[in-house]
């Protein structure tokens, strides 16, 4: 596997390629969610180089989907993997590992494996940590922008609900990013409160 030709190849294009009002998940999402693959995989205990290489990929592959279609671009993605990856030495076995991540990141995540579960957190650590209301509202008008949202709807709401429903798999999230989920959403239930009340 050639992880630098590959990871190379992939920014480029995404750097192209990507819609200009993907204002979450632009490419600056996708290298967030590298960073935090590669800390989750720290703390987790990953230290094989293959395991490592194989979440790498799928980290920086994971949303280049969106370059075709908003609407299941895990699928997408994993066709781009599917015909990219092989020209940098990797293997059907490889390449359906990096898929299975991909597609584990679908909302509700169904992760299967370990690798699976520390790439779903990866992909939604911004939950748990600083700067979740400025990036949340970055995803509010991404979903404006693609009419997926309106206007009227109200984002609160549907921050709660997603929160609600959101779990962190991996014992570090849980450990570390949970509390600061639990606070966002315990914080957005009360102006909820507020805003309602008469």
């Amino acid at each position: 596997m050639n992880l630098v030709q590959a990871e190379s190849f992939i920014i480029n294009l995404l750097a192209e390629q990507l819609p200009s009002n993907l204002y979450y998940h632009g490419l600056h999402h996708t290298l967030d969610v590298v960073n935090a693959s590669a800390w989750l995989a720290r703390e987790e205990g990953i230290t094989d180089e293959e395991s490592l290489t194989l979440l790498k990929t799928a980290a920086l592959f994971h949303d280049c989907g969106f370059m075709y279609t908003y609407l299941n671009h895990e699928e997408a993605g994993c066709e781009v993997a599917e015909q990219c990856l092989p020209t940098f030495g990797y293997t059907p076995e490889q390449i359906a590992n990096v898929c299975g991540m991909i597609r584990a990141t679908k909302v509700p995540q169904q992760p299967q494996t370990h690798l699976e579960e520390i790439l779903c957190d990866a992909d939604l650590d911004y939950l748990g940590r600083p700067g979740f209301e400025s990036i949340s509202e970055t995803l509010h008008q991404e979903l404006l922008a693609w009419h997926f949202m309106k206007p009227e709807d109200h984002w609160g709401k549907k921050q709660i609900d997603f929160l609600r429903e959101h779990q962190y798999w991996t014992q570090t999230a849980l450990a570390q990013r949970q509390p600061a989920k639990q606070e966002q959403l315990d914080l957005l239930i009360q102006q909820q409160s507020t805003s309602t009340e008469p």
